[in-house]
C-alpha cells in the first residue's frame, strides 16, 4: 500500500467508507454518517469514495448533474470536517483499477452470492414495481462495492446493524479469493458499528431529497427556519391552550433529544404538555437551535463555495493517492492469480 509521509500512519488499520453523489446533504447525512468519520480520522488511515458509478446502477439515465452533485457532496464532506490531509477523498471513477478488480472478483464470486444480498434484494423488487429494468450493473453492485473495500485492505467498514448483512459479502469474497489462491493476502473487513440517529424529514417520514422533506447542510437560516416551520406536529392539538403530547410529534421533538441540551429537551417537554408553548413556539424555538448547531459547518461551506478551485485540487489529490493505492494493490492480486 501507498505510505504516508509519516511512519506513524504506516501502523494504522484502514477504514473505508462511501456516498452515492445524489446532491447537497441533508442534516441527517451528517448525524449519521459524517460526525462518525470526522472522528475516524485520527484513529484510523481513512479513505472516503464519492461513488458515482454505484449511482450509475439505479440512475443511469439521470447523469445530468452528477458532476455537480460530486463537488456538492465534497464541499459538505470538507465543511463538516473531512480533512484532506488526514483522509483520502476520492471519486470512484478515477480510480479505474477498481473496475479491473471488480471483474477479477466477480470470476470467483457464486451467483446465488450476489442474489442473496439483502439490500440488492430490496432495490431489484423496488425496480421491478416500476418501469425500470435491473441492469446487469446493479446485479454486481455487492462485488463492486467488495472491490471498493478490499482494493485497500480495510479491516474496518463503519456501519448501522441494519448493514451488516451487506459487509458479509465482502467478507465472503474475500475469504473465498484467500482460499482459491493460497493466500492471506485480503484482510476480511470487520464491521465498525456506529450510532445512528434517527432523523426523522419534517412531514415524519423518512428524510430524503426525492421526498422534499428534508434540512440541508448548506440551507440557509431563513430556509432552515422556513422548513421546521411547516413541519408536521401534534395532529391531536388543536387550539393552543391545548395540552401537547411530546411524544406523538415525530416530525419536531425528538429533534430536540438530539440537537438540544438536557436542560432544554426538559423545558421544551414541560413547556408543550402544559400548554405554555403553542407547536408553532416549538418549532422556532428548534430552528433556533438546529441553525445555531450548524453555523459554523455553513459559514464554512459558504468559503469553501467561494473556492472550487481548491474542492476540485481535493478531488484530484485524493483520487490520485487512492489511485496510486489501488494499483500496487491490484498488481499483487493479479500476480497471486498469476495473471499474464
Amino acid at each position: 500500500m501507498v505510505r504516508s509521509n509519516n511512519p506513524k500512519e504506516w501502523l494504522k488499520k484502514r477504514v473505508m467508507s462511501g456516498m452515492r453523489p445524489t446532491g447537497k446533504l441533508h442534516i441527517g447525512h451528517y448525524m449519521g454518517v459524517l460526525r462518525n468519520w470526522t472522528a475516524f480520522q485520527d484513529e484510523y488511515a481513512s479513505y472516503f469514495c464519492v461513488a458515482d458509478w454505484h449511482a450509475l446502477t439505479t440512475k443511469y439515465n439521470a447523469t445530468d448533474d452528477l458532476k455537480q452533485n460530486i463537488i456538492d457532496v465534497v464541499t459538505d464532506w470538507l465543511a463538516s470536517g473531512i480533512d484532506p490531509d488526514k483522509s483520502i477523498i476520492y471519486v470512484q471513477s478515477l480510480v479505474p483499477e477498481t473496475s479491473e478488480l471488480h471483474l477479477l472478483l466477480s470470476m470467483i464470486t457464486p451467483r446465488n452470492w450476489v442474489e442473496r444480498d439483502p439490500t440488492l434484494k430490496d432495490t431489484v423488487k423496488m425496480i421491478r414495481g416500476g418501469e425500470e429494468i435491473v441492469s446487469y450493473g446493479l446485479m454486481g453492485y455487492p462485488v463492486l462495492q467488495t472491490a471498493d473495500i478490499i482494493q485497500f485492505n480495510a479491516s474496518v467498514v463503519p456501519v448501522g446493524r441494519d448493514q451488516l448483512a451487506h459487509l458479509e459479502i465482502s467478507r465472503d469474497i474475500a475469504r473465498r479469493f484467500n482460499h482459491i489462491y493460497g493466500t492471506d493476502y485480503f484482510v476480511e473487513p470487520q464491521p465498525k458499528l456506529t450510532q445512528t440517529p434517527l432523523l426523522k424529514g419534517i412531514d415524519g417520514q423518512k428524510m430524503g431529497k426525492s421526498h422534499n422533506n428534508d434540512i440541508k447542510i448548506s440551507d440557509t437560516r431563513e430556509d432552515t427556519t422556513k422548513k421546521i416551520m411547516r413541519a408536521i406536529t401534534d395532529r391531536s392539538r388543536i387550539k393552543k391552550t391545548d395540552p401537547g403530547h411530546p411524544d406523538e410529534c415525530e416530525a419536531i421533538c425528538p429533534y430536540y433529544e438530539i440537537f438540544a441540551d438536557e436542560q432544554t429537551v426538559k423545558k421544551q417537554r414541560y413547556n408543550c404538555e402544559n400548554a405554555l408553548w403553542g407547536c408553532a413556539d416549538c418549532k422556532r424555538e428548534l430552528a433556533c437551535i438546529i441553525n445555531k448547531y450548524f453555523e459554523g459547518i455553513r459559514a464554512g461551506r459558504r468559503e469553501l463555495e467561494q473556492n472550487p478551485d481548491y474542492v476540485s485540487n481535493v478531488i484530484k489529490s485524493g483520487s490520485e493517492k487512492a489511485r496510486a493505492a489501488a494499483s500496487e494493490s491490484l498488481k499483487k492480486v493479479k500476480e497471486i492469480m498469476k495473471m499474464y
